[in-house]
């Protein structure tokens, strides 16, 4: 019998053989198209060098504009960068939607997702699936729009072009999360403790 998770306000069917399937082909270094805290991602391993070069390529997107990764918890934060600034520990304990933190010196992870300033975007997921496969992976995941890149993020999974969800390995067909359905906001916080908004 399937399993049941709360996903935040709407209960959702989460069978164990999906979860198990999922992380099988994240295991195998390949790409899967999924449910977020957010919007649908696409996603692989975040340590897999590979597995991240191919998301590059069935996005079409320019190595220069980096991807963010997702981690299951404030212990798997601290694991992938080199210092957390103390103002970014307080933002992350205040805050109560959906956050992306780009960080200075990031370690452990694929370096075709660092940026050239040798920054990450990361964000601590409460959405009860990508928690999940996160903990069985034990490795932080990849999380990027579904979409080819420069066109509209995907709000629902019928607006996922056929084309992308035949490029990606594997497809995790869950509605998505909540009623609040956009990216996350976006901001730096530099290791000096400085912030920029870069999305509300």
């Amino acid at each position: 019998m399937a399993k049941k998770k709360k996903y935040q306000d709407v209960d959702l069917p989460v069978p164990e053989e999906l979860l198990q399937e999922t992380i099988k082909q994240l295991k195998q270094g390949n790409v899967i198209l999924y449910p977020t805290d957010t919007i649908y991602g696409i996603g692989c391993d975040a340590t897999n060098y590979d597995a991240v070069e191919k998301i590059y390529e069935i996005k079409k997107r320019d190595h220069s504009k980096s991807m963010l990764i997702l981690v299951d918890s404030f212990q798997m934060l601290d694991q992938y960068v080199e210092e957390v600034p103390e103002m970014a520990w307080e933002v992350l304990k205040l805050n109560k939607k959906p956050l992306t933190i780009i960080y200075d010196r990031p370690k452990g992870m694929a370096e075709n997702l660092v940026a050239a300033d040798n920054t990450i975007g990361i964000r601590v997921t409460n959405d009860p699936l990508c928690r999940k496969l996160i903990s069985r992976l034990r490795r932080p995941i990849v999380s990027t729009s579904a979409n080819f890149s420069g066109d509209p993020s995907p709000v629902h999974f019928s607006d996922i072009s056929e084309e992308l969800k035949n490029k990606v390995d594997y497809v995790v067909d869950l509605p998505l999360p909540g009623k609040d359905i956009k990216p996350s906001s976006i901001m730096k916080i530099s290791s000096d403790g400085v912030i920029k908004i870069i999305r509300k």
